[in-house]
């Protein structure tokens, strides 16, 4: 495609030259005929050919880069850095009340607090039900988790609830009792009440 744009160019620069030239020299010796016209019209039909050339060569370009274009999402930090940037953004709605239904600081429920904090952080849509967001990632065993997993209970009090886990048996959550806050996966009840956990994010 750049060889053949390159020798059409090639070629109109040369009939426009030629043209223009024969053109200037019937002005001097004026002899401007009608039938002597027909130089100014391959003038303009080069000028054209440079132009077409040119905008199709782009054309080309860019479908090449449209068609090549692999859309890929940022390398995943390190486990500490993710540790670092949730409890960053913990920082930001902590003391957020529950609200069901709610996904902003005046108010948000456990699965739209995740989502809010993924798409914050990671630049990540998550789903906005737990039950969607369960089915996310790949399953982690509770022994192997990592900061950013998430984290899946069945409480007495909630039919599904979700956090985002930090380290040390800790995660971030949006409780209804205490809002946003950090809670302990204890025996005693989170940890009793443990569901599942899923990793969404690249190792």
């Amino acid at each position: 495609m750049r060889l053949i744009t390159k020798v059409c160019r090639q070629w109109a620069i040369l009939i426009f030259n030629r043209s223009f030239n024969f053109l200037v020299s019937e002005i001097k010796t004026n002899r401007t005929r009608p039938l002597k016209i027909w130089p100014g019209i391959i003038a303009v039909a080069a000028l054209i050919i440079i132009v077409s050339c040119a905008h199709q060569q782009k054309e080309s370009d860019v479908g090449w880069q449209e068609v090549n274009r692999t859309p890929e999402r940022k390398l995943d930090p390190a486990p500490s850095e993710i540790q670092k940037q949730l409890k960053f953004e913990y920082q930001r709605w902590q003391g957020t009340h529950h609200r069901l239904g709610g996904s902003s600081r005046s108010g948000v429920d456990c699965s739209g607090f995740v989502k809010a904090v993924y798409k914050n952080i990671f630049e990540m849509e998550l789903p906005r039900t737990t039950k969607a967001q369960a089915t996310l990632g790949r399953p982690v065993i509770k022994s192997e988790l990592q900061p950013g997993d998430l984290v899946f209970f069945k409480p007495p009090s909630y039919p599904r609830h979700v956090g985002i886990y930090l380290s040390n048996a800790e995660f971030i959550h949006a409780s209804k009792s205490k809002g946003v806050t950090i809670s302990r996966i204890d025996p005693y009840y989170w940890g009793k009440y443990f569901w599942t956990a899923r990793r969404l994010l690249k190792e």
